[in-house]
């Protein structure tokens, strides 16, 4: 499948359908969003981005302003062939109250719209799951809920497990036999069935890699959110699911963790932390393999990326296939298929290269490119790819999500969507 960037706008906010906004933060933050609805399946959500766009061509200059110096010709990626024509970015001269102000108004726009396009009210939102990989502050998802009007009896669930973070969440909504449950007095998949749920990704990843002196991360991540409203049992079923860590030993993707956990590690264990800080907010906080010299991010190149994620991504999503064809087994369903898989885009050539594999191993999955407008978006990816899919979503499809992140974590999931 080649990726489809012809006659696409270069910029995100030039898409027929987004509504384009400022900031009136700094000297203007530019901000859009798309809505998307298919009542078919009574599913909505919105999804954009906010900051300055950068192509191809523009990134090194703003880039090496960043850096304080020049790229090296050896430290230029060939972006286009990775799948991305732009991404976003806020100016490097924000302030941390400026920085505040505009995640917090960023998120609280995120939340408000998705809810429109659900036509729910705030006071009808039962839970708000939301990756995050590096939150801006350890109550975040608690300030922009209230910023939205839901009530503090809304259940919140903050997710840092990297680019796993929204699928995490989802998976989280819908399967209640994840080990996340068994650190909790409360399933949470069994407490929100029936219940109207936003669950998504909101990554203000510009602010977030300004502190890395990694070419490769500067030249892939960006700014994004995706938000869906989900009612788990009825316009979403879950049928089959696993999620897996494999710790980053040799840190080939090394993370900061910009919130709060215990650090220790559990060999061959569980290395994600679960607590309930606030009353009814939860944190789900992965354990990452952090950079030595206290930047943000540090990480191998490409061709890196690819060796971590492809063959444990592979076999995850293996198990999970081999799950739901025995799901559809006792279901009575047999011919059914996967209508689409939904995988996170952390870059064209890693999404090929599962393809290759899983179709060698007979498992044939449609996986449109669907991101090419905003970088490697991290938690904000796989909502964004939805969403991007969810006009061609018909009632009763079967379809696959599949996120991987830093860590190493790993969750993929097959629903049924409603009628």
């Amino acid at each position: 499948m080649d990726i489809e960037v012809v006659n696409k706008p270069v910029s995100f906010y030039e898409r027929p359908g987004v509504e384009k906004d400022v900031i009136s933060i700094a000297n203007g933050i530019p901000f859009g969003i798309e809505r998307v609805r298919n009542p078919s399946v009574g599913i909505g959500g919105v999804y954009g981005t906010w900051g300055d766009t950068y192509d191809n061509e523009t990134l090194p200059a703003f880039l090496e302003e960043r850096l304080g110096r020049s790229l090296l010709p050896s430290e230029r990626l060939n972006l286009s062939e990775l799948g991305f024509i732009s991404r976003q970015h806020i100016p490097l001269n924000l302030t941390p109250e400026e920085h505040t102000q505009v995640e917090i108004e960023v998120g609280r726009r995120f939340l408000v719209e998705a809810m429109k396009a659900c036509n729910w009210e705030p006071s009808e939102v039962d839970a708000i799951l939301i990756g995050m990989s590096a939150p801006l502050s350890e109550d975040y998802l608690d300030q922009i809920t209230k910023a939205a009007g839901i009530p503090d009896r809304a259940l919140k669930v903050a997710t840092h497990k990297a680019c796993d973070g929204s699928t995490s969440s989802l998976h989280l909504a819908l399967n209640p036999e994840l080990p996340e449950n068994a650190q909790l007095d409360r399933n949470i998949a069994e407490s929100l069935y029936g219940k109207k749920v936003l669950v998504g990704g909101i990554e203000g990843l510009s602010r977030f890699i300004s502190s890395s002196h990694d070419a490769n991360a500067l030249q892939l991540f960006g700014n994004a959110a995706g938000v869906v409203g989900v009612v788990p049992g009825t316009t979403m079923k879950f049928l089959a699911g696993k999620s897996r860590e494999v710790f980053d030993d040799e840190g080939v993707l090394q993370v900061a963790m910009y919130y709060p956990h215990s650090r220790q590690r559990t060999d061959g264990g569980y290395n994600v932390d679960v607590t309930e800080p606030i009353e009814n907010n939860i944190r789900v906080a992965g354990l990452m393999h952090e950079p030595q010299d206290g930047s943000s991010i540090s990480m191998a190149g490409p061709m890196g990326m690819v060796k971590l994620f492809v063959r444990t991504g592979v076999q995850v999503v293996r198990d999970v296939y081999a799950a739901y064809q025995a799901k559809l087994t006792e279901l009575g369903m047999n011919g059914k298929s996967l209508a689409v898989a939904i995988v996170h885009h952390a870059n064209y050539k890693i999404n090929k290269l599962k393809e290759k594999h899983l179709q060698n191993e007979g498992i044939v999955l449609p996986m449109p490119w669907l991101l090419s407008e905003f970088g490697n978006v991290s938690a904000a990816s796989n909502m964004i790819a939805f969403l991007r899919e969810l006009p061609n979503m018909k009632p009763f499809d079967h379809i696959l999500i599949d996120g991987f992140g830093a860590g190493t974590y790993y969750d993929a999931l097959a629903v049924e969507l409603g009628g």
